[in-house]
């Protein structure tokens, strides 16, 4: 009762990481790459052999340069819900959706957006007190937070 699921309308189906990123370097370069992603390996010493070796040890790095190749590059309508929660290479594309010309991207424009994040994140409520320095902050105070161990 297994269904066959069709991932070759997906656009990194059957592309190399290496595929991936020379793409993504040749059309936008180093620089772009770095300000839109905010990975170290498109900015010091960048090359193409050094950036996919980074991104094979680094799962987090290689889904955010993927759904920046399916999003930007590739300009793919947006993901449903349950599909953007998987990772950009198991993510389904319905049939219909075709690739499209890359998008235009600026320097400018990265830079607005990182602007716009962190006002995002300033209206967001502070983060809780990190635990380790009250532990040490009570332990220099004399008081024993685990009782008499």
């Amino acid at each position: 009762m297994s269904e066959k699921i069709n991932y070759a309308n997906n656009p990194l189906h059957g592309t190399s990481l290496q595929t991936v990123v020379t793409e993504l370097v040749d059309h936008y370069g180093y620089e772009i790459l770095y300000a839109y992603l905010n990975i170290n390996c498109f900015n010091k010493r960048p090359s193409i052999e050094s950036s996919v070796k980074f991104l094979q040890k680094a799962d987090w790095a290689r889904e955010k340069v993927e759904a920046f190749y399916l999003y930007m590059y590739k300009n793919m309508p947006r993901a449903s819900d349950s599909e953007f929660a998987k990772p950009p290479r198991d993510r389904i594309v319905p049939d219909g959706d075709k690739p499209r010309a890359p998008k235009e991207l600026s320097l400018e424009d990265a830079a607005q957006r990182k602007a716009r994040k962190a006002e995002r994140a300033a209206e967001r409520k502070p983060a809780p007190k990190n635990f380790a320095r009250q532990r040490i902050a009570k332990k220099k105070a004399g008081d024993n937070p685990w009782g008499n161990f």
